[in-house]
């Protein structure tokens, strides 16, 4: 059945409202993004709290909303070789992030996140099956700013044999020693280009760090660093009544499939706004 014309521009002048909204959020939140590289990309690391595949399989849940949110801003995203978009038991990975504001969005997101699920129905005692993961989010560096960290402050990893053949390991582990920062990367195709982007991400976490305690790089108070980036931020309730809560703004939804799929906007705006 045909629409009538005077329908057709009913729907026509409802998309364009909606469209003509959601611009306006979106002009809305970048008023709120002035601070120091609020405009520049992102590098958001998320790491399992453990080695369970509870734990793990929580971070690819994490990986796939923060995947989806960043496509839905048109960003475009580098995850690494071999990710494959229904990768499970993530224990540690690392999203490149291109775009505008991309890190002043996401610096909303770091700290811990916990999945929650009531487990009564199934062991009848009422307990809670709580997983963590950690999410840590710096701004992609421009290359005028310039500073070396000397090789006497890292360790560097390299894969020390090839399991498979067929695909060989180019992944690079830095630990950061003042700090205690360790950045794993694989997300170039050969180990000299993984190496380059193991620093670049960990000059980025100094950097991040410095201006979250106001201080110089070479100012950086280590005992300091993991309370701020582990300090539990949401709660995801899956089971059985169906909630996410930011523990900062006391901003919740019930729609929980809608934030997993993506939808964290209203999260991120009560964070710049508070």
């Amino acid at each position: 059945m045909e629409l009538s014309a005077d329908e057709q521009l009913l729907q026509e002048a409802q998309s364009n409202l909606t469209q003509l909204q959601q611009e306006l959020n979106t002009l809305e939140i970048q008023q709120l993004l002035s601070n120091t590289y609020d405009q520049n990309g992102a590098f958001l690391t998320i790491t399992a709290s453990s080695n369970s595949v509870d734990a793990q399989d929580w971070g690819s849940i994490l990986l796939r909303m923060y995947h989806r949110w960043s496509i839905k801003q048109n960003y475009l995203v580098h995850v690494g070789e071999g990710f494959d978009a229904d990768l499970t038991s993530i224990k540690y990975i690392t999203l490149e992030i291109i775009g505008r504001y991309a890190y002043g969005y996401l610096k909303s997101e770091q700290g811990t996140h916990a999945k929650i699920m009531r487990l009564s129905h199934l062991k009848g005692d009422g307990k809670r099956h709580t997983c963590f993961a950690n999410v840590v989010v710096s701004p992609i560096l421009d290359e005028s700013v310039e500073f070396e960290i000397p090789d006497k402050d890292l360790k560097i990893t390299l894969p020390r044999c090839q399991r498979n053949v067929n695909r060989l390991e180019t992944w690079v582990q830095l630990f950061h020693l003042p700090t205690g920062i360790t950045v794993f990367c694989n997300l170039e195709r050969n180990q000299l280009q993984n190496k380059e982007k193991a620093l670049a991400i960990l000059k980025s976490r100094l950097v991040a760090i410095a201006l979250t305690q106001g201080v110089q790089l070479s100012q950086i108070q280590p005992q300091q660093i993991k309370s701020l980036s582990y300090k539990l931020i949401r709660e995801y309730v899956l089971h059985p009544h169906k909630n996410v809560k930011d523990l900062r703004t006391k901003v919740q939804t019930t729609a929980v499939a809608e934030v997993l799929d993506g939808e964290i906007d209203l999260f991120i705006k009560a964070y710049l706004q508070q």
